[in-house]
Order: C-alpha cells, then structure tokens, then sequence
C-alpha cells in the first residue's frame, strides 16, 4: 500500500542549498502543493520582514509537518530559527534531514553543519534535538545519498506528524 503524501513545508538555507532542496522535493514522496517554486521565494524574501513573516505562518497553517533540510550552514538563518518555532507552537511534525552529501548545482558536497534543533528549545528548556529525530544517511556518494532519503522519507515525515506537540 502506497502511503499518503503529505504536505510538508521545507525549511533549508536557501541559498546554500536550493539545489539539494529542489532534489528532495521533486522525490515525488510529497504532495506537490508543498513545493512552491523557488520564484516564489525570491519574490517573497524581497518584501519587509512582517510579510516574509506572515507568508510564512500562512505556508505553515497548511502543512502538517515541517522538514529540516540541514545543510552546512542551515544552523546560521534567522528564517530557519523562525520556521523552527513556528512550527513547534502550531504542534506540527518535525523532522531533520542533512542534506550536506547530496551534490550542489556545481557537483560538490559539503560539510556537515550543525544542527538548528540544537539551538532551538521546547517550553521545557531542552534543545528540540532532543526531543525531534534528524536523519543523516550513512551512505557517502550523493547518488546513494539521495535513494537513502527517498526510502526514508514517507516514514520519516509520518513518524514527525505522529510525535507532533508530544514535546
């Protein structure tokens, strides 16, 4: 039996890793109404910090789990932190995912960066981390990477949906 497709929102460094992004997107393991166009965004993130703001709650209002695409700088964007605990006051399934060794538009992997749940904190004072499962494929080429996350993915997002506001 085929799993449902969630709507998802992805939280990622944009600029850093667009490109993984739109690999794990076009996985076709989410709905397609959680992938908005990469214009969309840049016409987003040239408007006042109250509107990206407001996009993004309205973007989460109707998603059932936010996915963490963490990258080797992910840990340093304000936007990420805020998706974080946006997410986490809605009660919404989280889950991260490290895309470092998945090849950027130029063929390169990069670094394993830190992890953003470590810097965000549940009511209780712990780290999300604690609490919010991150999946880091053990598989060292991109390719392999790649299938890893896709064989992955349905469970990793339902198990997020399932733990959701229990931290």
């Amino acid at each position: 039996m085929q799993q449902k497709k969630r709507q998802v929102f992805f939280s990622f460094h944009y600029d850093a890793d667009v490109w993984r992004a739109g690999q794990i997107r076009n996985m076709g393991v989410v709905d397609n109404s959680s992938t908005f166009s990469d214009n969309d965004w840049e016409e987003v993130k040239k408007k006042s910090e109250l509107a990206i703001k407001r996009w993004i709650n309205s973007q989460m209002a109707m998603r059932s789990c936010l996915v963490l695409l963490i990258g080797e700088d992910t840990w340093t964007r304000n936007w990420v932190d805020y998706e974080i605990q946006k997410a986490y006051e809605l009660k919404k399934g989280i889950v991260g995912i490290y895309v470092h060794k998945l090849k950027d538009e130029n063929g390169n992997q990069s670094e394993r960066g830190l992890n953003p749940l470590d810097l965000s904190f549940a009511d209780d004072g712990e780290p999300l981390s604690k609490y919010v499962r991150t999946f880091d494929s053990r598989c060292v080429t991109s390719t392999y990477v790649y299938r890893d996350i896709e064989d992955n993915l349905s469970d990793l997002i339902e198990d997020a949906i399932e733990d959701a506001g229990t931290y």
